[in-house]
């Protein structure tokens, strides 16, 4: 294999299967059919796969023209969140003429099956979240114009990061509730490794222990409901200060704690308020409704394909962070004298 500085061309792949550098292209534009064998064509896609092949976009876009498809790399398709990110990319996508197809990286552990023979010679480009980063190395994904989505600017693998000012989140819940008196904090936080994460515990932390005699304990959960109740169910028994207002993550992990609080006969919000992020459909079907950090997801996807456009384009995007707004439900209360 030709491993050298440079990278490899569509001759190291033609000589890595055995081939012309006309079937090399054939079955990298996906025009092989009924001109090379399906075994020839496999063989191809290997070869590409192992070298790190990808059509240079340049010299492609002018025999070619665009595929025209963009990667939505997301840690889960279960979550309302990122359904709302993908129909805001495919509004902007499908208005400059681009399709968006998603690759779902379960749970943010690991990638699912590679959706293309080659990601390089199939896509124009990719945009991922944060919490599914791992997946971009499994198809390449990282070596194709690349915008991340909740990701560290100042350590980003994309041409472009695109943000929700998650920070300003995590200060107005903060700012909320200990107007409201409280002074007992209890964060339940995803216990997923993401700079999203990361943002919000930093920032809880910062504005609660500014204010003095205010204790914060923070306990790690699953990205589930059952995994709330039990870290709840826990934390929720330690010695100590009970906590008057528990601070989660995401909507879904509220709805753990509304019911590990209904279990040991506490009532949302007299004894214990509670908050989210996400602003999902859970968080009015809960009772008392949720206050919570509404996200606007699909603003959210329409930015990150501007983004990409602007990539692609060799412009870069100057939009700033998306602003995010606390929206106070029935879930939170001055705490109660017991």
């Amino acid at each position: 294999m030709a491993r050298g500085s440079t990278r490899p061309t569509s001759r190291d792949v033609a000589r890595a299967a055995g081939v012309s550098q006309a079937a090399v292209s054939l079955v990298l534009g996906d025009k092989w059919r009924g001109r090379v064998s399906p075994t020839t064509a496999e063989r191809v896609r290997e070869a590409a796969r192992e070298l790190g092949y990808r059509p240079n976009l340049a010299a492609r876009n002018l025999r070619l023209g665009h595929t025209r498809t963009v990667l939505l790399v997301v840690p889960a398709l279960t979550t309302e969140f990122f359904a709302g990110v993908y129909t805001g990319a495919a509004r902007v996508a499908a208005d400059h003429g681009f399709g968006v197809v998603l690759y779902p990286s379960p749970e943010g552990i690991g990638p699912a099956p590679d959706p293309f023979a080659s990601a390089q010679a199939a896509l124009d480009g990719v945009i991922a979240s944060s919490m599914a980063a791992d997946a971009l190395t499994a198809i390449r994904g990282d070596q194709l114009p690349l915008v991340m989505l909740d990701s560290d600017p100042s350590g980003s693998l994309g041409a472009a990061t695109v943000n929700l000012d998650i920070a300003d989140g995590a200060r107005q819940i903060a700012h909320h509730l200990l107007a409201l008196g409280h002074r007992h904090f209890l964060h339940l936080a995803a216990d997923v490794p993401s700079w999203t994460f990361d943002v919000r515990a930093r920032e809880l932390t910062a504005r609660v222990r500014a204010v003095p005699g205010t204790s914060l304990r923070t306990a790690h959960t699953p990205m589930s409901i059952e995994g709330a109740l039990a870290a709840a169910e826990t934390a929720l028994d330690a010695p100590g200060p009970r906590p008057t207002a528990v601070v989660c993550d995401d909507d879904k992990l509220a709805a753990g704690v509304y019911k590990a609080a209904r279990r040991r006969g506490l009532r949302v919000p007299d004894d214990l308020s509670v908050t989210g992020v996400d602003d999902i459909a859970l968080a009015t079907a809960l009772d008392p409704e949720l206050t919570t950090v509404r996200l606007d997801a699909e603003l959210f996807g329409e930015r990150g394909m501007r983004a990409l456009l602007a990539v692609l384009e060799g412009r870069t995007p100057t939009d700033g962070d998306i602003p995010v707004e606390l929206v106070v439900r029935g879930s939170t209360a001055a705490p109660g004298a017991s």
